[in-house]
């Protein structure tokens, strides 16, 4: 299984629940693949402590190698670095990815991605896809190589009104690229129940027919501690109310891990 967290919308937490959401299945004894498509690198540094340095090994060395003319490119596995995490493992990212997009757009290179995740779909039980705050080059091949979508919501009127351009995105990419592209479901994240507004604007995308899934992950300060020790929430504290979300809400997408 293929997914991809998507939203256009930048601050909404696409890194950390791809992240915390791929450490859930680890922990579930699923061996996954993170694959960081964001120039800032942010689910990189989260899973490896540092930001990563070796623009030819991960995502930008994977994209400038497609560029080359060669009888023998590499395994897409030569772009994939462990993690500390047993089971976890990591295509990271690179600043040099902005340098390389138009290279690539001009190119026409936005199906190479789904054929290298199907290649490793072979190696890993889950792939997890992290996008940059945009639909851009990056963004659209993690569509057209993704099975399922996640969106991240948070709580927020200026969100509410992005997710219809989002999913008419989503839809159109599915329509011409990825007819098995499903969108999974929208994360709500950052969720305060004693607050008013967080419940009527989930209530009210209910209401409207869209996708929520049922479970919420809250807001919490421990998601900060966790990211400055690079440890996802279910290996930081397992026994926490967000760790036990987030595993809870990888469960409901694979009931039967």
């Amino acid at each position: 299984m293929k997914r991809v967290v998507f939203n256009q919308k930048g601050g909404v937490g696409k890194s950390t629940i791809a992240v915390n959401l791929a450490a859930a299945a680890a922990k579930a004894g699923r061996k996954v693949l993170v694959v960081d498509l964001d120039p800032q690198g942010n689910a990189s540094h989260y899973l490896l402590g540092h930001p990563h340095q070796d623009a030819n090994n991960g995502v930008a060395g994977f994209f400038a190698d497609q560029l080359t003319i060669s009888l023998y490119q590499k395994s897409p596995l030569a772009f994939v670095v462990p993690t500390p995490f047993e089971r976890l493992f990591l295509m990271p990212s690179h600043p040099e990815l902005d340098e390389l997009m138009g290279k690539l757009e001009a190119r026409y290179k936005m199906f190479k991605l789904k054929e290298a995740l199907d290649a490793l779909a072979a190696d890993f039980d889950e792939i997890w896809i992290d996008t940059p705050p945009s639909l851009n080059f990056y963004t659209r091949s993690a569509l057209i190589a993704a099975d399922r979508c996640l969106i991240p919501f948070d709580c927020d009127s200026f969100s509410r009104h992005a997710l219809y351009k989002l999913i008419d995105n989503t839809g159109e990419i599915r329509a011409d690229h990825n007819p098995r592209l499903a969108i999974e479901g929208i994360v709500v994240n950052q969720f305060q129940p004693r607050a008013s507004l967080p419940a009527q604007l989930v209530a009210e995308l209910r209401d409207e027919g869209l996708p929520v899934l049922p479970v919420k992950l809250s807001s919490s300060v421990k998601i900060r501690e966790s990211h400055q020790l690079a440890r996802p929430m279910v290996y930081l504290d397992a026994r926490h109310k967000l760790a036990e979300e987030y595993a809870a809400l990888y469960q409901h997408l694979s009931p039967s891990v």
